[in-house]
């Protein structure tokens, strides 16, 4: 029997200024639907939204991110 399909989460985790997540966000609602002005409805129902660290529910749900981040930097020239 098929499976019936349900809603989904994918996180996604990003350290970037406002700017660079803003990008991201748009790069990934292209991956979803690359024609953008296609009739409704779009075939693979979907929605993305941009939240700031501070406004997630978790107090630190990356942490990981944030030490990649800071080895990173100290690896830099």
């Amino acid at each position: 029997m098929p499976e019936s399909p349900s809603v989904w989460e994918v996180r996604l985790g990003i350290y970037a200024t406002r700017q660079q997540a803003e990008e991201i966000e748009e790069r990934i609602a292209g991956l979803l639907c690359p024609d953008p002005d296609h009739a409704p409805p779009c075939p693979i129902p979907w929605s993305v939204s941009l939240l700031h660290g501070s406004g997630l529910e978790e107090d630190d749900p990356y942490p990981e991110l944030v030490e990649q981040a800071a080895a990173e930097k100290r690896l830099r020239p």
